[in-house]
């Protein structure tokens, strides 16, 4: 055999091998936790192994073909209430009862971030549907009684860049792209977005997570935006993480914007919770820890609240990947999230149950969670919507998330879709956006009546301080102050 002939077929072995080696190290371990186990107040926490190669668990979009529909649980009915749109993801309900959603999606060239994570993120972004162009839109979805919308209206406007969070505010309409929040003169009913908008506040563009959500207080006067971080774990330097990874509240009597909690790799659907008015909100935890870790979570978030990322994860976990010095004294304030959701789980709508909904007794009191799935782990997980139970002071279960729509997932682990957001119509029913599938989903139980409504817990004021009376001054007449000065 000749020297040529030996070195290719040792050429043609070493290409064999690196190319073996890729996809065992792409393909990644299996879990060897549930997503149940990863779940609730306390969630197991796995030994961390850690990548140099992310992982890789997709699910191949296939849609829903027609009469084809997600598993409701028992008791409850999901139908189409919108089919047809180009990923539509975030949905907001108007007060005469119109429906926006987002057709949106990431700046261009913007999936997954940088360095050999975001392409290969990226790739798999494209693979499971999430690497189109942004429509850049917001439908009008008009149910005249039917319990589907009758009636769409598509609204275009140039200034539109990757749209999310939306909040309609006296008179206005606020939608936050991904480099800032802006607002247009709006009333329900109207079916056009003409005309420049107000910019309200700048955001940093773009990143590794660029969806940013918004939240409007009970009482109308604060906004709260959502900035998730521009990487994994601060890789890219912690400055430019800089008013990322946070989430930040907009005073609108003062005009001001500040810093409401920190710490949060992405957090997503916020809302309040209806027995105690405080804000709480799903996060999208740390990757490249092994297919069991981080668990994402659900959490309040008081005033001032840090997270510990990207160094610290579940309050007393350390990620000793980060290179950057941890803040000192951080381990003495960083909280432990209230309540995990699974490893990997990407959840990312978030909906208390309130007065007026329609699903029944068996989901009266609590949050409703759209878990749009897993891309980084084996087997798949998240891919379904979810309901973590409350009890009737506004404290989270440890019972694990009862399933509430399954079904996105087929048995051989294609995506007919992938559940993205979740809201309450003005009729009850929970509606719920798939933006692989393109669908808007309505779920409710027949025959129940509308909810009671929640009675928020009253705050319990502080004793008044005691009187402190009269002190008595005792003067000193050998005190230098009450000698003649010379």
């Amino acid at each position: 055999m000749s020297t040529l002939k030996k070195f290719l077929i040792a050429l043609g072995l070493l290409v064999i091998a690196i190319g073996a080696f890729l996809v065992w190290a792409i393909r990644g371990p299996a879990g060897q936790y549930t997503t149940d186990e990863t779940s609730g107040p306390h969630p197991k926490m796995a030994e961390p192994s850690p990548q140099t190669i992310p992982g890789v668990g997709i699910a191949k979009p296939i849609g829903w073909q027609a009469g084809e529909a997600p598993v409701a649980a028992q008791g409850l009915v999901v139908t189409r209430f919108a089919d047809g749109l180009d990923h539509p993801r975030t949905l907001a309900v108007l007060p005469n009862g119109d429906v926006l959603t987002a057709e949106t999606n990431a700046p261009a060239g913007d999936h997954g971030g940088g360095g050999l994570t975001g392409l290969v993120a990226g790739f798999l972004f494209s693979q499971a549907g999430a690497g189109e162009p942004s429509p850049n839109k917001i439908v009008v979805l008009r149910d005249n009684g039917s319990g589907k919308a009758s009636q769409r209206f598509v609204m275009e406007n140039p200034a539109l860049d990757s749209p999310f969070g939306m909040v309609w505010r006296e008179g206005r309409l606020y939608v936050a792209n991904h480099n800032g929040v802006v607002s247009w003169p709006f009333q329900p009913g109207q079916t056009t977005l003409p005309g420049k908008p107000e910019k309200l506040m700048d955001l940093p563009p773009a990143g590794m997570h660029w969806a940013r959500n918004l939240a409007l207080s009970p009482d109308g006067q604060r906004l709260y935006i959502s900035v998730g971080s521009g990487s994994n774990i601060a890789e890219n330097g912690i400055d430019a993480e800089a008013q990322r990874a946070a989430i930040f509240e907009y005073d609108f009597d003062k005009h001001r914007v500040r810093q409401f909690a920190g710490g949060m790799r992405n957090p997503n659907g916020m809302d309040f919770n209806p027995y105690t008015g405080e804000l709480w909100a799903v996060v999208n935890e740390r990757d490249m820890l092994g297919p069991d870790l981080v668990p994402d979570y659900l959490t309040n978030v008081p005033l001032g609240a840090q997270y510990g990322w990207p160094w610290v994860y579940w309050k007393k976990y350390i990620d000793w990947r980060v290179n950057e010095p941890m803040p000192e004294y951080l381990m003495e304030y960083v909280r432990k999230p209230e309540y995990g959701l699974g490893a990997h789980v990407a959840p990312l709508g978030l909906a208390f149950a309130r007065g007026g909904n329609t699903m029944g007794d068996r989901f009266a009191g609590g949050a409703f969670i759209a878990r749009h799935g897993s891309w980084n782990r084996r087997p798949l997980a998240g891919y379904d919507v979810v309901f973590v139970r409350f009890d009737s002071h506004g404290n989270v279960l440890p019972a694990p998330p009862a399933p509430v729509l399954t079904g996105f997932l087929t048995k051989d682990n294609k995506a007919h879709g992938r559940p993205t957001w979740v809201a309450f119509a003005k009729d009850g029913a929970l509606l719920v956006s798939d933006d692989v599938g393109g669908v808007i989903w309505r779920v409710t139980a027949p025959g129940a009546k509308p909810a009671p409504a929640i009675t928020q817990i009253a705050d319990t004021p502080l004793p008044p301080k005691p009187p402190m009376g009269k002190i008595r001054i005792q003067e000193n007449p050998d005190s230098v102050l009450n000698k003649p000065q010379p």
